[in-house]
């Protein structure tokens, strides 16, 4: 499997400069990340379904026992800062 090279951040003259020229109307102002629409609706749809079966696949895999002691320790955190 091949390392990901890490994204690098803007330096602060790159966002000097692109807070400046978005100021004076030069170019578009950037959206806040939550206002960005930027996902692709395919990758989306993927991903929702692998999410509704995994934790079923995961189920089929596991023994009796190890399926309990995971709902007990899933409870134990759900339950754990309820008031009494």
């Amino acid at each position: 499997m091949t390392k990901k090279k890490p994204k690098l951040r803007e330096d602060m003259a790159e966002t000097a400069r692109r807070v400046f020229l978005e100021s004076i109307g030069e170019s578009p102002k950037t959206l806040p990340p939550s206002e960005r629409t930027e996902k692709n609706p395919e990758a989306v749809k993927r991903g929702r379904k692998g999410g509704k079966k995994g934790g079923t696949a995961r189920a089929e895999g596991l023994s009796k026992r190890r399926r309990a002691a995971s709902a007990k320790k899933a409870a134990k955190a759900r339950w754990a800062d309820q008031p009494d």
